[in-house]
């Protein structure tokens, strides 16, 4: 893991830091722009930048290694410490033929589930001895945030070896009464695929995979669900029925049935999450929840994802919920606008009735 030397990038990073914003971006014949409540605006007085100026910024904060891997592919990811205040990750990518850079801010102090506002099953799932939970969302949803604090409920709780593979490391997590293994790719193995299949024989209890990227991670992760671990990944889809549909479309049409079978058998849940602005600053996310109940397990076998999200809906003495429930409750709670929920939502309809009924149900009581 990088630790980041003085660069003309830190007084950008301090704005950013002060203004409570998430990502910096820099691309050649604009000034640096960063993003505060989910916006992106330039920041003020800063200069107009050229691709060169980003390449002489950038190549300090990268390894060796990291250089030659962009000379060749041209982009890598990396992460660095800024200080005792954060860690940062970034993305360095050409684009025009000249070099760019996006970082993204994360805190080093690991937030908590009240910080975040997490519902009740990501208490239950951080309990559970085995299985697969996967946690979904679009890039910058909070995934990655989520996903850390349950790791880090685990390492408080459970004396348990932590194994992660992430690309690159995010928040650092510090032996308590779990013992925890990070593992980057890149510095501390070749690639995600050897990793990953590296991690069978490195005694893990508990396993996050920062991101299934394709059809050999997938099966790697459920076989260590089926196997006795808890296995936790991330996916970039909108919702739990997508989440289902895409892990079962990965592979070839002969696999399908046997993939269901196996998913079925081995999910525990699925968070799905949104990010939305709130009224007044800042911002804050949105949650649906599955539970892998036996309804829920007799309906991914059968390939019957579409009826998911009525299961969903009905069944939230199970800790299920479904994204409109949880934008209604922001709403009615006057923590974001209305306006701002049917932007993400994708079921406005179902968001307009659901929010009438809490009205209601909250009038009468």
């Amino acid at each position: 893991m990088n630790t980041s030397p003085t660069t003309a990038i830190d007084p950008w990073l301090q704005q950013l830091w002060d203004q409570g914003g998430s990502d910096l971006l820099l691309s050649g014949g604009s000034a640096p722009r960063i993003r505060v409540d989910g916006k992106l605006r330039p920041l003020e007085g800063a200069p107009v930048l050229t691709g060169d100026q980003i390449d002489e910024i950038a190549h300090p904060l990268l390894t060796p290694g990291q250089i030659e891997i962009f000379k060749e592919m041209l982009d890598v990811d990396f992460a660095f410490s800024w200080g005792d205040r954060a860690r940062i990750r970034g993305s360095i990518f050409t684009q025009r033929g000249q070099t760019a850079l996006a970082l993204r801010v994360i805190p080093a102090r690991i937030p908590t589930f009240d910080d975040l506002g997490l519902p009740p099953a990501a208490t239950w799932v951080s309990q559970q001895p085995r299985g697969f939970v996967l946690v979904t969302g679009p890039t910058g949803s909070g995934k990655s945030t989520t996903l850390a604090a349950i790791v880090d409920k685990i390492n408080e709780t459970r004396a348990a070896h932590i194994l992660t593979i992430e690309d690159p490391v995010e928040y650092v997590h510090n032996h308590k009464m779990s013992a925890v293994s990070q593992r980057e790719i890149g510095l501390d193995s070749p690639s995600f695929d050897r990793a990953l299949r590296s991690a069978l024989r490195e005694d893990p209890d508990v396993l996050l995979i920062g991101e299934m990227r394709d059809i050999d991670s997938i099966q790697i992760a459920l076989t260590m669900a089926e196997t006795g671990h808890l296995v936790f990944a991330t996916l970039h889809t909108n919702d739990a029925p997508q989440a289902i549909d895409r892990i079962i479309d990965v592979f070839p049409a002969w696999r399908q049935e046997q993939t269901k079978v196996q998913l079925a058998s081995s999910l525990s849940a699925i968070i799905a999450q949104r990010l939305i602005p709130k009224i007044g600053g800042g911002m804050v996310a949105a949650y649906e929840v599955l539970i892998a109940t036996s309804p829920v397990r007799n309906l991914i076998r059968e390939g019957r994802s579409n009826q998911l999200a009525n299961v969903m809906f009905t069944n939230t003495k199970e800790m299920m919920m479904t994204l409109e429930s949880s934008l209604a409750t922001l709403i009615a709670d006057g923590v974001i606008a209305y306006e701002d929920a049917m932007s993400v939502s994708a079921h406005p309809k179902e968001l307009i009735r659901t929010l009438e009924q809490l009205e209601l149900t909250r009038a009468k009581g």
